[in-house]
């Protein structure tokens, strides 16, 4: 990556559609990689932040680096696990990846957790991939053109479906929020509370995205400080969708512009874009 940040080309829809494939690919093949990792032997170490990193978060980051590399040399890939010093704003288009997204629900031996890949353009999620390889889903979306889910069938991704967002139930109906195992916050736990008729449903990782945007549950709330790389692939999947991702206030998200580093401060994924406006 080009640590002097990024002012390079933009990648347009019809150049993205064409990588969709190819970028399916690694992460199906990072999946598999993680998958091959012995979780009751992998080694284990903590990051400067306090979260955990395994063997199958370097090994997946691997491959989706060095297949970025041979794919498109020329585009700037930012991984959780390679988070190398850059001059923000980038200007051009750039990957965002998180190589194991959920690797505390890895590591306690649960199927929820990830490889996000997503394409930014313009400062915005323009294709995101969201594989699953221990529930055997991929997701995938790219804006204006549609979402997907596709089911992992040893190698390689098949039988792809389009998805959508659905309608938000009416006033008195249940409606199911998608919220974190492992990361619960006050502010969001109040953000869901105020709402009546609310059912929980609690998810590990990138998977709460894919949920949102197969219409299996209605909005995702995080009101609390994550990372882009966290996010990037799901807002454009859930975008994809249908769905909108806004910030507590209705704003949209910017990614890659350097006001926060690369910190997500807070965000909602609505499945229905018109409840972003919606009294209770």
């Amino acid at each position: 990556m080009n640590e002097a940040g990024w002012s390079g080309r933009n990648i347009d829809r019809d150049a993205a559609a064409a990588l969709t494939e190819p970028l399916t690919d690694l992460v199906v093949r990072a999946g598999a990689a993680i998958m091959a990792v012995d979780r009751r032997a992998m080694a284990i170490a903590d990051k400067a932040d306090g979260s955990p990193v395994t063997e199958a978060d370097l090994a997946a980051d691997r491959i989706i680096g060095e297949g970025l590399a041979r794919l498109i040399p020329d585009l700037p890939a930012l991984s959780e696990e390679r988070p190398h010093p850059v001059r923000l704003p980038y200007r051009g288009s750039f990957f965002l990846i998180d190589p194991l997204d959920g690797t505390k629900e890895f590591v306690a031996g649960r199927s929820e957790f990830t490889v996000n890949l997503a394409l930014v353009t313009g400062a915005t999620p323009l294709l995101g991939i969201i594989g699953a390889p221990a529930l055997g889903l991929i997701w995938r979306g790219l804006v204006g053109r549609g979402a997907e889910r596709l089911r992992i069938e040893g190698t390689s991704a098949r039988a792809a479906e389009p998805i959508h967002t659905r309608t938000f139930p009416k006033r008195g109906d249940p409606w199911i929020a998608a919220v974190s195992r492992s990361h619960g916050d006050p502010r969001s736990e109040a953000f869901i509370a105020s709402r009546p008729d609310v059912i929980r449903q609690r998810l590990g990782s990138a998977v709460k995205f894919g949920r949102l945007a197969e219409g299996a549950a209605d909005i995702y709330p995080r009101l609390a400080p994550t990372s882009e790389w966290d996010v990037a692939a799901g807002h454009a999947v859930v975008t994809a969708a249908g769905g909108k991702v806004t910030d507590a206030e209705g704003a949209e998200l910017r990614f890659g512009q350097g006001r926060d580093g690369f910190v997500v401060p807070e965000f909602i994924a609505w499945g229905d874009p018109s409840a972003a406006t919606r009294r209770y």
